[in-house]
């Protein structure tokens, strides 16, 4: 019973998978090789194996596409509506100059109001400190020449600069938060999960839910303290998301080419199908290598088939590695920054060439570099 099923199942494969054979003539000199049955499935097998990887690859990078379209939208619409809205405030404002140009009270007024927000927007700025680029988007407007203006026009002036000022915080704190947060997906990660213990934030831009009782609070007249409320939350929000990306390794590590990527590949060697654990980049001979987001390097030496090798433990359950190296700039148990240099690009090891292996792990778990490399990219945007 047991030959019967075994014969059939031979016959089976020798039916699908015949004998083969393959000539190759140079002159009168003929060689042949067999593809046995066995060798014929061994390569279909890895066919299929890499057809799979390569749908599940392309389908992951077309929502990526798609996720970051959409945040690119959220991102335009934000602006347009900061635009609308700056002019607006542009209307409102000339008509306040020509209705306070024949009262003088009113200038005294106007002036009080603005020292009042000066102080508002001060408290809502420190939200701020620390930001890549905040402070340059957010500098005040030049102020008007007092021997070429009247005090009327310089009050209104400081305050078209606040109602600006406002309007940037809004628009540069969602599009930032969009931008963590496309980045965070783009990872395969939840923010939620990363941000640090101590992260909860405090004081009477965030407490003081009812308009009144911020305007009060901040001695501005309700609709200001709105305006006030709505950016705050909205650099709460950034704030929360960037403390959660802080030390993640979003960054790349060489502006190299990319040679080989994630996942199921033909082995260079030996030609089988195997899993590349890592993305390789190519350069020149002693190309810098840097670190792609800070902490604390735990091995520096050759690791079996990698090399000369450098980790880095990130913390959080992150770590790093760069293999192939030619030389390393750093030593175990040194404390490192975002883009350090940890060594040059070299090709020791089981390579085929000048390179960088560089892998990203997650709780003891290779993960797809390139996603985070994706992730940082949209970090580095200006907006």
């Amino acid at each position: 019973m047991i030959e019967h099923e075994t014969e059939g199942r031979r016959s089976l494969i020798g039916r699908w998978f015949p004998t083969r054979y393959l000539y190759l003539r140079n002159g009168d000199d003929v060689k042949a090789w067999a593809l046995t049955p066995g060798r014929q499935m061994l390569g279909a097998v890895g066919a299929i194996v890499f057809s799979g990887w390569f749908l599940i690859a392309s389908g992951g990078f077309a929502l990526d596409m798609v996720r970051q379209s959409e945040a690119d939208r959220n991102v335009a619409r934000s602006r347009a509506s900061a635009e609308r809205l700056n002019a607006d405030l542009q209307a409102r404002l000339d008509s306040a100059v020509i209705r306070m140009s024949t009262s003088s009270g009113s200038i005294d007024e106007m002036a009080h109001m603005v020292e009042r927000r000066h102080a508002a927007l001060t408290r809502v700025m420190t939200l701020f400190h620390g930001v890549d680029g905040a402070q340059a988007a957010l500098t005040p407007a030049p102020a008007l020449n007092p021997d070429r203006s009247t005090p009327l026009q310089r009050v209104v002036a400081v305050r078209m600069d606040q109602e600006r000022l406002i309007a940037r915080a809004e628009t540069v704190a969602s599009s930032r938060a969009e931008r963590l947060r496309l980045a965070f997906r783009l990872a395969g990660l939840n923010p939620a999960a990363y941000a640090p213990r101590d992260a909860a934030l405090g004081g009477p831009l965030i407490e003081a839910r009812d308009p009144r009782a911020l305007g009060a609070v901040l001695d501005v007249d309700e609709a200001f303290a709105v305006r006030i409320q709505h950016a705050a939350d909205n650099l709460t929000d950034m704030r929360l998301l960037a403390d959660a990306a802080e030390g993640l390794p979003f960054r790349r590590p060489t502006s190299a080419r990319t040679t080989s990527g994630y996942g199921v590949r033909f082995d260079p060697f030996n030609g089988r199908p195997a899993v590349h654990q890592g993305q390789d980049f190519a350069a020149p001979l002693n190309t810098p290598i840097y670190a792609t987001a800070p902490g604390i390097v735990s091995f520096v030496g050759v690791r079996s088939g990698y090399g000369n090798v450098v980790e880095i433990d990130h913390g959080r359950g992150f770590k790093t590695r760069f293999a192939h190296l030619n030389s390393m700039a750093v030593r175990a148990g040194q404390r490192v920054t975002l883009g350090q240099r940890v060594g040059a690009m070299g090709t020791t090891g089981r390579s085929t060439g000048v390179h960088l292996h560089y892998e990203v792990w997650m709780n003891g778990r290779p993960q797809n570099p390139a996603r985070f490399i994706r992730a940082g990219d949209q970090l580095v945007q200006q907006d």
